[in-house]
């Protein structure tokens, strides 16, 4: 279960990632090479022990700015600005081999072809790799910047913005398939000798900073809160499910609790024969629940449309009681990515007849029937017809008159349309509208999100807020899910793809189509509300990794 996990000391960043020595012929590599732009470093790091070296001990002047960085049979390329260079390894002087109108990202080369991202340019270059001469281009599969990595005949691509991994034909550049990657910001990658679009593993690099608090001795305030650079190494492991047109990814084993706490029943009257019902986890393509005991007092498994939940049953609840009861659950999440194409959904059959009475009507306070929102549904789709595409002109509609706020009520999709800023579940609810209108079958799902945090296990770790997304229906293939608002990361867009039929590890899904939590009375009892009985508490422990 223990995966190795880099993070070289004395280091500021990581763009670029390359193997030493793994071109084909030469022999297998066991050092990579990367460049940290900001210190001007060139370095060679041994993922068994975390060894690093600094290779240009000399030259670190013209390794500042540098981005990308590849390896070919003992001679380096790497980019910087907008110019890609190239020196031997064994005598580093890095010369001029070509410029480009707008700025190099990433470089990879593969026998006499080199390709070069760039986020401007919107483009990969493919070039020759000794004289620079450009041979043809095509478009890059992501919005951000990207980094490259080849092997065979594979291209591979990283994106940050899109927290993905692309594996390309290197030829075409056709996308072959497309992964998500368990950390953010991904600014790497090196591709292992006879890797295949299937599964494998690959070598992917991170840099972004994370906040904490320093002690501040002399200060005023003795404590501050500040950034420190976040820097790493990890291998991405993944696997291809054609048959089912999905692609996982890393996956963690994680400790779920969930605990309800009765603390007063202050100015309350007696509640009798009260069922308090809580959902477990559910089992879906990304996630397995491998077990679930109670906390605090017993609990009876009940089914419900298919899914398991808790029933905890009180004959009494009397003021100034206090109760601990939930569950713990161990639970297997992965990374999941599906790779449907507009094309593969045009000939779809039509939505069964059971699913309109169940998913295209207003059974959450939508505001399907006002003007504003029924005008808003045919404006976000204007003259499209692809299920696809609708979903996504339908979910960057919603961006481009959203932005994200924690608001303190659930409102309307009218009001939150016109007040033009909601929470996860005000998206989720113009989401639903909108969907719904255009004849698109769709849910909500949820109900938290571990904190991402895949470098911290054996920690106990507490969200913030519970979260909620969407899953909509393509029919002959199924439920799809796509995020609420954590795609909406720039004014006007362009928007990212990431969560776009794909989820990260880190969110776990609760019982679907039932509530995640009900109390039940008898006929004629008195009806609480569950905010005035209890205060639940979430935490999360992750116990390994898993390879998908």
């Amino acid at each position: 279960m223990a995966v190795p996990l880099i993070q070289p000391i004395g280091v500021k960043a990581i763009y670029g990632l390359a193997l030493q020595g793994d071109s084909g012929m030469d022999r297998p590599a066991n050092r990579l090479l990367a460049v940290d732009p900001f210190r001007g470093y060139l370095l060679r790091i041994d993922p068994q022990t975390d060894q690093v070296e600094i290779l240009n001990s000399s030259e670190a002047e013209a390794f500042y700015g540098a981005t990308g960085v590849a390896c070919w049979q003992e001679r380096l390329w790497f980019c910087r600005d907008h110019g890609v260079y190239t020196t031997a390894l064994d005598d580093i002087q890095p010369d001029l081999l070509l410029t480009l109108p707008y700025p190099a990202d990433g470089v990879a080369v593969w026998e006499n072809t080199l390709y070069i991202s760039c986020k401007k340019g919107g483009c990969i270059f493919v070039c020759d790799r000794n004289s620079g001469q450009r041979i043809t281009q095509f478009p890059a599969p992501g919005i951000g910047v990207e980094n490259l990595s080849v092997w065979g005949d594979y291209l591979w691509v990283c994106d940050q913005v899109e927290q993905t991994v692309y594996c390309l034909d290197r030829a075409t550049g056709e996308l072959i398939v497309k992964m998500l990657t368990p950390f953010a910001t991904p600014t790497g990658l090196a591709v292992p000798s006879h890797t295949t679009p299937e599964s494998g593993t690959l070598w992917v690099a991170y840099t972004n900073e994370e906040p904490y608090v320093r002690e501040d001795p002399n200060g005023a305030e003795p404590y501050v809160l500040t950034f420190r650079d976040r820097t790493l190494i990890h291998p991405l492991t993944y696997r291809w499910d054609k048959a089912a047109n999905y692609c996982r990814t890393n996956g963690y084993l994680v400790e779920m609790t969930y605990v309800e706490e009765i603390d007063t029943l202050e100015d309350a009257i007696p509640l009798e024969n009260v069922e308090w019902r809580i959902a477990f986890p559910t089992s879906t393509d990304r996630q397995r629940v491998k077990s679930v005991e109670p906390v605090g007092l017993p609990f009876t498994e009940l089914q419900q449309n298919g899914e398991r939940l808790a029933s905890f049953r009180f004959d009494r609840l009397d003021p100034n009681q206090r109760h601990l009861f939930g569950w713990k659950a161990l639970v297997e999440v992965y990374g999941i990515k599906y790779q449907l194409t507009p094309r593969q959904v045009e000939s779809a059959p039509p939505l069964p007849p059971e699913y309109g009475p169940r998913y295209l009507i207003d059974d959450d306070e939508l505001a399907m029937d006002t003007p504003t929102i029924q005008a808003a549904a045919r404006e976000s789709v204007g003259t499209e017809t692809n299920l696809l595409r609708q979903v996504l002109s339908i979910r960057n509609y919603v961006y481009d008159k959203l932005s994200y706020a924690v608001t303190p009520a659930i409102e309307p999709p009218d009001v939150v349309l016109m007040r033009g800023r909601g929470s996860c579940g005000e998206y989720v609810g113009l989401l639903l509208a909108l969907m719904r209108l255009n004849g698109i079958a769709c849910r909500t799902v949820g109900r938290y999100k571990c904190p991402a945090h895949a470098d911290q296990a054996g920690l106990y770790l507490e969200p913030d807020f519970n979260h909620v997304w969407i899953e909509f229906y393509i029919p002959g293939v199924g439920w799809v899910p796509m995020e609420s608002n954590p795609d909406d990361v720039q004014e006007g867009g362009p928007y990212p793809t990431r969560f776009f039929m794909g989820l990260p590890w880190w969110h776990v899904e609760m019982g679907k189509d039932i509530s995640f939590e009900k109390l039940i009375y008898p006929p004629g009892g008195p009806e609480v509300r569950l905010g005035d009985l209890a205060v639940n508490h979430m935490r999360f422990k992750i116990l390994g990794e898993l390879a998908p």
